[in-house]
């Protein structure tokens, strides 16, 4: 079975091209891996990946970090079907593992506006752990509303909307593997 690699794809009536390429994302989740390994070393990390659109980057990176670590998820909603965040946080799932005392990393496919990173950061320091550190795919540095530390960025993009590679539009356009922008 191939990847789902198309040079364009049309979503929801809207058309996109072609923005980030596969290539382009492995090689970076490689280096995002060596610094991770770098970085918590001996330490053993847990990631939470916060859902839905995390899980393929998620996936991806923990391939390329060679350190005993462990995983989670918690899934928020800020967006529903919408292209704009509604500017609240709802949490729908809750992280099962215990915190206190570890070292978490969070891993978001994307931050834009920081709400729901800036609510994710504070629910986890309420849980005591040893660290917390930020690991988003993309960043959306022009629509950050919410200034948040974001310690692993996989790549800084336009206030542009993007969908792939886990990013979707009203749940579809995950499967695509590779990141595609709306061609204007």
């Amino acid at each position: 079975m191939s990847l789902y690699l198309p040079e364009q794809v049309e979503c929801k009536g809207e058309n996109f091209k072609v923005f980030i390429s596969k290539e382009q994302i492995d090689a970076r989740l490689s280096l995002m891996g060596e610094q991770i390994d770098k970085e918590y070393e001996g330490k053993r990390p847990i990631f939470i990946g916060i859902l839905n659109g995390s899980y393929i980057f998620l996936a991806d990176l923990m391939r390329n970090v060679s350190i005993p670590c462990e995983v989670d998820f918690m899934k928020l909603s800020s967006y529903g079907d919408e292209k704009v965040s509604s500017g609240n946080v709802t949490e729908l799932k809750h992280i099962d593992a215990k915190l206190k005392d570890r070292h978490v990393i969070l891993i978001e496919d994307i931050v834009d506006t920081g709400l729901s990173m800036k609510y994710m950061i504070e629910r986890m320091k309420s849980y005591s752990p040893a660290s917390v550190k930020v690991v988003t795919l993309l960043h959306k540095k022009d629509a950050t509303v919410h200034e948040v530390q974001v310690d692993y960025v996989g790549f800084e993009i336009p206030n542009k909307f993007v969908l792939g590679y886990g990013l979707d539009y009203a749940q579809e356009g995950r499967n695509l593997a590779q990141i595609y922008v709306l061609d204007d």
